[in-house]
């Protein structure tokens, strides 16, 4: 059966599927959808694709798995990307949902506002939001390059999907205001997850 992603091509959170798919040599089929536009609060999205209204969402013959880091999970199950101790492999998920709770909710939105809504458009709450988001997306890089001080991947000695989970919204940081000077681990981290094999851009 093929595989469909739902997907807004400059989401993180659908490149990082893409990515995943290109390291593991899976082929995908994609779909795109305007979020701006509100492809994906349609009657016929919300039906058939995803009740929550969000992408990416992967599908797989009649199935559909939402959630970034669990199609993720789907598309590397069995590879190299997957830590095969246990506790590695725990560590792995361990960074995956941090990604998701302190570094995606930051990082990513900020992008977003910045980038896409544009801060002269953002409203009252977004505008309180804002430097809360800054701090806490800053938080995150730090505790990043102090992780990866002295190590080249955040697992074990080998590249996994805590490195492509948090790739995806740490090397476009920038694009919402972060800057990436300050933290040389993170930035020969970058390096490295760009020199893998069969690694793909955002834009491709």
């Amino acid at each position: 059966m093929s595989l469909i992603l739902h997907e807004y091509a400059p989401s993180g959170n659908c490149y990082k599927i893409r990515l995943t798919a290109a390291l593991t040599g899976t082929a995908i089929e994609r779909r795109g959808y305007d979020i701006l536009a509100g492809e994906t609060r349609t009657a016929a999205f919300l039906a058939n694709v995803n009740a929550n209204g969000r992408i990416p969402v992967l599908q797989h013959g009649e199935r559909f798995l939402p959630e970034s880091n669990a199609a993720c999970f789907y598309l590397a199950d069995g590879t190299a990307l997957i830590p095969a101790d246990p506790f590695d492999r725990a560590d792995m998920l361990r960074w995956m949902f941090w990604e998701q709770y302190n570094h995606e909710p930051n990082i990513a939105t900020v992008r977003f506002w910045m980038g896409w809504v544009g801060e002269a458009n953002l409203d009252d709450l977004q505008r309180a939001l804002l430097p809360g988001k800054r701090a806490a997306g800053e938080a995150a890089l730090k505790l990043m390059d102090e992780h990866l001080a002295g190590r080249d991947w955040f697992v074990g000695d080998a590249p996994s999907l805590a490195d492509i989970c948090l790739y995806a919204y740490t090397h476009v940081a920038e694009e919402g205001g972060f800057a990436l000077a300050p933290f040389p681990a993170v930035r020969a981290w970058i390096a490295r997850v760009e020199g893998l094999d069969d690694y793909i851009a955002i834009t491709a």
